[in-house]
């Protein structure tokens, strides 16, 4: 995805749900369970439908501004990796965006692991588009095309 912002911009947008100091949106969906320099352990609640929550536990490394990775540690599925890769690109940033989900349990786990794929695409399509928008917002008209 490429974002009409500083990869500085998009990097501090990419991390502010783990930042020391966000707004109380952020606060009341991710918990920081433990915090050091380059990492938080950080607890993730997401509405699933029916008032019901999924908490996912994840590390989160931030190497800035060039990345933010994330490795699952307890949620629905073995596995869980993802990376946010940030590199300048003309007026702004290209984000790209890996992700891996891992399952266990023959075709059982199969099955259950698309159902979870699914839930976690959406989830991710609305943080980029976040980050994406938040982004642009901040770094103004001067980075948008023909500003």
């Amino acid at each position: 995805m490429d974002i009409a912002a500083p990869r500085d911009v998009v990097y501090a947008m990419t991390v502010a749900p783990y930042a020391e100091r966000r707004p109380r949106a952020m606060a009341e969906k991710v918990h920081i369970l433990e915090r050091s320099e380059r990492m938080v352990l950080a607890a993730h609640y997401t509405a699933v439908g029916n008032r019901l929550t999924a908490v996912t536990v994840e590390t989160v490394r931030f190497d800035p501004p060039a990345s933010v990775r994330f490795r699952l540690v307890r949620g629905p599925v073995p596995v869980v990796t993802e990376t946010f890769d940030l590199e300048s690109c003309g007026r702004g940033t290209r984000l790209t965006y890996t992700g891996e989900l891992g399952t266990d349990l023959g075709r059982l786990g199969e099955l259950w692991g698309d159902v979870v794929a699914r839930s976690w695409t959406t989830a991710v399509e609305a943080s980029l588009e976040l980050i994406k928008t938040e982004s642009e917002r901040r770094a103004g008209p001067s980075h948008q095309p023909g500003g």
